[in-house]
């Protein structure tokens, strides 16, 4: 089973997030992982939100980063080329949306790049991007959210 994530759920596959382990178990059970190479831009912004908001040491933050590029280096993450062919279908899907349908520029790459490289869902937990999702024909999910029992990883 192959997966397309947005870089929120990359996000959890490294951060201590609540409904982290459970994106990690999905992400062990794929057999190939995918996402926009928009991911590694918006991967530098999430590891830097977490020092800015949640106060975690940049040396930690640096660890995670580099944790990140080795995986990509390894191939653990396909990275589907943004173009300007596919920018072109970002516009065109956009414009297909419903006026009530809100959607920003990054999640409308991953929205596009996930339906025009084949698949017939996308991961994440982002509300909006599962909602344009759906306009959009392609089927959003989420792992199960963690109970207030669950434990932080």
């Amino acid at each position: 089973m192959i997966l397309y994530f947005d870089s929120a759920y990359i996000g959890k596959c490294y951060l201590p997030e609540p409904d982290g382990p459970a994106v990690r178990t999905l992400a062990r059970s794929a057999s190939g992982l995918y996402s926009s190479a928009i991911c590694i831009a918006e991967m530098s912004c999430i590891l830097h939100r977490q020092m800015r908001e949640r106060g975690v040491p940049p040396e930690k933050m640096g660890l995670l980063r580099q944790k990140f590029l080795e995986d990509l280096h390894s191939e653990i993450w396909s990275l589907i080329p943004v173009t300007e062919r596919l920018l072109h279908k970002v516009d065109a899907l956009v414009a297909t949306l419903p006026a009530p349908c809100l959607i920003r520029g990054a999640d409308a790459i991953h929205l596009t790049t996930a339906i025009d490289s084949g698949f017939e869902e996308i991961w994440t937990n982002d509300r909006r991007l599962l909602a344009a999702a759906e306009a959009a024909g392609i089927r959003g999910r989420m792992v199960d959210p963690p109970s207030a029992k669950d434990p932080l990883p």
